[in-house]
């Protein structure tokens, strides 16, 4: 029975009979199926194109061992199958499926994206774990990199298939496989598949949504580090700016001189209220680190004449130096003193962080500050950009089959430049039509929430919980109920399922970024190119104060788009 046939309707009074339609055909499947359905202990004999099973293990819960060291508890019953794919001689891609039993599966799938370039740090189990207690089946990759980490991939050179794994036919498989699985234990396909990611896992949903539009029907997408070759040359650019004489790197206090100058002179420019710690909006803000440099005697409180123009350079992006021509824009203002990702972090080392793929184009002997942004660049994106980037605004067939996108993506963020969403956003738009149209049909299957104050994923001195993966909140249970405007996943399934676009969502700022010890402010977030604007009255801690406007920063030099062979 094809539930998402026999309960289809066509307008929003029929939502309610159609979940129920939905919960009750899924019931009678379930049942009519548990007769021929695949034991967990059974897995391993399913036949798999260029896969195999290689454990299966009933989990009987309350409590759990996580891959992560964590013990969990409160643990429904779960399949725990591990497999691996080799679709060449040179793959070994990695992947780990959790199957919920019958009777608590929700009939829907979740893809897990992952960070960096995956590898042995590549499970996500806090975030599994929170599909798997509301009732989906989940699984996630190490995108065949093992045995690379977060960081470091260095051991991939001369391993060009491991790129292509890496770059999306891993998350591809690992959907593919788990589906065909599914439907061996549980009898039938899922009715809904999701995505759900940040950062490499940004990256990893947006290139399903390009490149395989049949793999899922909603997509949550932070912070994506889709166009990979150029950011990982900007963390060059920025570290060979900060190590560029003995007098440019900055120290901790000098970054939150920074920030805290940054943030005195734009948080009102930037569409924030006073005493926010945050910049709401910083394409405006023209803050010049000039304003900080030291007289005569240098000190901690001031910059030297070398981190002036260090911290220059990184605002203003790479460009091709033969060329002029914008290859990747840079640093936001007011991110630079982030504990994790900030401008102290990114100097760190003997080489920038994350740059393993240049070494996968010239060799193990590549040094930074020897890169050529003009021949070098060249070279890296001929070589990688068709496999690692997915720059492409084309989502038409995605957009065809009915799939939803939503992206989000912090204003604070120090490691992928908010620019980066907000240039890709735009060019989607213009893909389908003019401004106005193209925004309208846009509007109709992918919107962008930049977030206030949220740093790379996590953290950050504004609102950072929204449902996000990273947030520590559990992702709502379907069915779907609540106010779905506080969870961003299940403002998502609202879209997919329900035909109910996110026209905003709430985010909240825990005391010391820790629920158990309350909310310090909520605020809204606004679907681009909106931003929340406080209203004028009540207080500027609750989001119920602001409304949600066109801030008119959506023109001109605001938005530093790269030159069209950096699009690739």
């Amino acid at each position: 029975m094809n539930t998402r046939l026999a309960c289809k309707t066509n307008t929003q009074s029929q939502r309610s009979r159609r979940n129920r339609c939905i919960v009750a055909a899924l019931t009678y499947t379930v049942l009519l199926a548990s007769a021929t359905a695949t034991t967990c202990d059974g897995l391993p004999a399913v036949a798999l194109e260029n896969a195999r099973v290689t454990a299966s293990v009933a989990i009987a819960g309350p409590s759990f061992a996580g891959p992560d060291g964590r013990i969990y508890n409160e643990v429904p019953p779960f399949c725990k199958v591990s497999l691996v794919a080799t679709p060449t001689p040179d793959s070994l891609i990695n992947i780990e499926l959790w199957l919920p039993s019958a009777a608590h599966w929700n009939a829907r799938f979740q893809g897990i994206g992952n960070g960096g370039y995956a590898g042995n740090t590549a499970i996500a189990a806090p975030v599994m774990m929170a599909g798997l207690k509301n009732g989906f089946a989940v699984a996630t990759t190490d995108m065949g990199t093992v045995p690379s980490t977060t960081s470091n991939a260095d051991l991939l050179v001369g391993h060009p298939q491991k790129w292509v794994d890496f770059g999306g036919r891993a998350t591809h498989l690992m959907t593919v496989l788990s589906k065909q699985l599914m439907q061996s234990y549980f009898s039938r396909a899922p009715a809904y598949s999701y995505f759900n990611g940040c950062s490499t896992g940004g990256q990893q949903g947006m290139m399903s949504a390009q490149r395989y539009p049949a793999d899922y029907d909603g997509i949550l997408a932070g912070a994506p580090a889709h166009n990979r070759t150029h950011l990982h040359t900007l963390g060059v650019s920025n570290y060979n700016a900060m190590l560029a004489t003995a007098l440019s790197r900055f120290t901790p206090s000098q970054t939150k001189l920074i920030t805290d100058s940054v943030l005195a002179a734009c948080t009102s420019k930037s569409g924030g209220v006073a005493g926010d710690p945050f910049l709401t909006d910083p394409r405006p803000c023209d803050w010049d680190p000039a304003a900080l440099q030291c007289g005569l005697l240098a000190g901690l409180d001031c910059l030297t004449a070398d981190q002036v123009t260090a911290a220059r350079k990184m605002y203003a992006g790479v460009r091709n130096p033969a060329t002029g021509r914008l290859i990747v824009p840079g640093s936001v203002r007011g991110s630079e003193n982030d504990a994790q990702f900030g401008w102290v972090s990114q100097a760190k080392g003997t080489e920038p962080p994350y740059s393993s793929l240049f070494k996968w184009v010239f060799g193990p002997a590549w040094i930074s500050r020897t890169f050529d942004y003009d021949r070098d660049m060249a070279s890296v994106d001929d070589l990688l950009a068709s496999t690692l980037n997915a720059n492409s605004p084309d989502l038409q067939p995605f957009k065809a089959r009915g799939g939803k996108l939503l992206s989000y993506h912090g204003t604070s963020d120090p490691l992928i430049p908010p620019q980066e969403s907000i240039n890709y956003y735009l060019r989607v738009i213009a893909a389908q039509g003019s401004s106005s149209s193209g925004l309208k049909r846009t509007r109709e299957f992918f919107r962008l929430f930049m977030v206030p104050g949220l740093a790379h994923c996590a953290a950050g001195p504004g609102p950072n919980a929204f449902g996000n993966q990273f947030s520590g909140t559990l992702l709502a249970a379907p069915p779907l109920a609540g106010d779905a405007a506080h969870d961003a996943f299940v403002a998502l399934q609202q879209w997919v399922e329900n035909g109910v676009a996110p026209e905003r969502l709430i985010a909240a700022k825990y005391v010391q970024d820790q629920p158990s010890q309350g909310v310090q402010m909520t605020r809204p977030l606004c679907p681009y190119p909106l931003y929340p604007k406080y209203s004028g009255s009540g207080a500027t801690d609750t989001a119920v104060n602001f409304i949600c406007v066109d801030n008119r920063n959506n023109q001109g030099t605001l938005n530093p788009m790269p030159a069209p062979e950096y699009l690739r």
